[in-house]
């Protein structure tokens, strides 16, 4: 069973809404999103242990994680508290959806380790020279400075950023695509590219929020940290912001979605009522 999508453009202003909503749905399932956020990372962690395979496997999870966020919002809006099944629900509507889910899920993989691979044929190993580095109980200043300052790392980095967002463009509607429109794979990825190009002026500036919230957050806390005197602390705070920011994005993936595709997102999500 399919819905029927209609591809629609949105005011820029959209992409504010789209933040905004994703922290009122965490707020009303913070534990279950968080969960689902920990419990993926923990068992792509075990799978990384997979000789040959583990790291191919993780990357191939990674539409299937959008998808199952994409779900869990859904669910929290109907006063439902989502499980981890919802990273496996999707293959299980039928076999072709399931198939296609899963090319999906390897073409991905497949273009990662390409964009990794020439990434690094770019920097000539710049990036990995500065891994190995930091990994050394005591590092050189004089080395360190120079494999910061390499321009093989700047270009490195920058193939690295540009090829994986523009990777995302076609992914990041597709699985939405497949499990709720029925579509193949081909017709998701173009899909998915035509609506975020169609809507690019609101996911721009989605990204400026998110960007702002993510430096606001980092300056507060280090402030905060500066004052009670807890160096210390700066880890594990970075860590928590981490964790709590990369769940309110996933949780609202949901309405970038519902807004490209569907007959619009709700124009304001109050905490207390259940949609």
């Amino acid at each position: 069973m399919s819905i029927t999508l209609h591809l629609q453009t949105v005011p820029a202003r959209n992409g504010v809404l789209w933040v905004r909503h994703g922290f009122k749905v965490f707020q009303r399932k913070p534990m279950s999103l968080l969960m689902l956020l920990l419990g993926f990372m923990f068992s792509g962690m075990v799978v990384a242990l997979i000789p040959g395979i583990g790291s191919v496997l993780v990357l191939a999870a990674l539409p299937l994680v959008s998808l199952g966020f994409m779900l869990a919002t859904h669910q929290i809006l109907q006063g439902k508290r989502p499980t981890l099944t919802v990273f496996i629900s999707p293959l299980k509507l039928t076999p072709q959806r399931r198939n296609t889910q899963l090319a999906l899920g390897l073409a991905y993989a497949l273009a990662t380790i390409g964009i990794m691979a020439l990434a690094d044929w770019i920097d000539e190993g710049a990036l990995q020279n500065l891994q190995d580095l930091l990994s050394k109980g005591t590092v050189d200043p004089s080395a360190l400075e120079a494999a910061m300052t390499d321009p093989r790392l700047l270009w490195g980095i920058v193939a690295r950023v540009g090829l994986l967002a523009t990777l995302s463009v076609p992914f990041w509607h597709a699985p939405a695509l497949v499990h709720w429109g029925g579509q193949g794979a081909m017709q998701a990825l173009f899909s998915s590219t035509l609506g975020v190009w169609r809507n690019r002026a609101a996911f721009t500036v989605s990204a400026l929020c998110w960007f702002g919230v993510m430096v606001s957050l980092c300056v507060i806390t280090s402030l905060i940290l500066t004052l009670f005197e807890l160096p210390g602390a700066v880890p594990m705070m970075s860590l928590s912001l981490g964790l709590l920011l990369s769940t309110v994005f996933y949780a609202s993936l949901y309405f970038t979605f519902v807004d490209c595709f569907m007959f619009g997102a709700p124009r304001d999500l109050p905490l207390n009522e259940v949609a």
